[in-house]
């Protein structure tokens, strides 16, 4: 049940952002499965996207996971305090990556709660990305691996969302990216209360 690797080959790194809606994020690390599909993404588009890490072609040793063949989690510290989980799409040299931002959570949530130190399951547990990272246990140590791993991976089983029930708007904290922040690029399950809050 695992999305194939040709799938994360696909260039057209917004249509893959909105066709993640729906799919099951899952980890096991540690012996310890956890997971649920995803209600909120946000495409960054390469070279020419003010809002990627890659713009006009940066490489350095955080970046250079996003270069490699589409099929592989980018994992990269924010603020010095949230591991942020990513999928790489596209081809080799193509640095286009997928911010997987919320997930609805559904295995393991025992797990999850100990992960974020949570006594009951709020919409926090997994609302935000550094909160689906620390949720699943992803960290940095599983960046540039492949996602037909056993360690994590995404899988169709078959949920879809209409497009009535899905909203595209601009993605969130990246006003530094001039016009290329107001780009609807990122993609959310209207009404899901795993998802931040709507662009204002």
């Amino acid at each position: 049940m695992k999305l194939p690797e040709s799938y994360y080959h696909n260039p057209d790194v917004v249509a893959l952002s909105r066709d993640l809606i729906g799919k099951y994020l899952f980890t096991n690390i540690d012996g310890e499965l956890t997971g649920g599909y995803i209600v909120e993404t946000e495409a960054y588009a390469g070279v020419n996207d003010k809002a990627a890490h890659s713009y006009g072609g940066k490489v350095t040793p955080r970046t250079q996971t996003m270069y490699m063949q589409g099929g592989i989690s980018y994992v990269y510290l924010c603020y010095g305090i949230h591991e942020m989980f990513n999928v790489v799409v596209s081809g080799e040299g193509h640095p286009h990556a997928i911010l997987i931002r919320a997930v609805h959570p559904t295995d393991g949530l025992d797990v999850m709660m100990l992960r974020r130190n949570m006594e009951i399951v709020k919409p926090n547990i997994t609302k935000g990305p550094g909160s689906v990272a620390k949720a699943l246990g992803i960290s940095r140590k599983i960046n540039a691996m492949t996602l037909q791993s056993d360690v994590i991976w995404i899988e169709d089983r078959g949920l879809t969302f209409s497009n009535e029930e899905v909203a595209a708007g601009p993605r969130i904290g990246v006003d530094y990216a001039g016009n290329d922040a107001l780009l609807p690029y990122r993609f959310y399950v209207k009404g899901n209360i795993y998802v931040s809050k709507p662009n204002k």
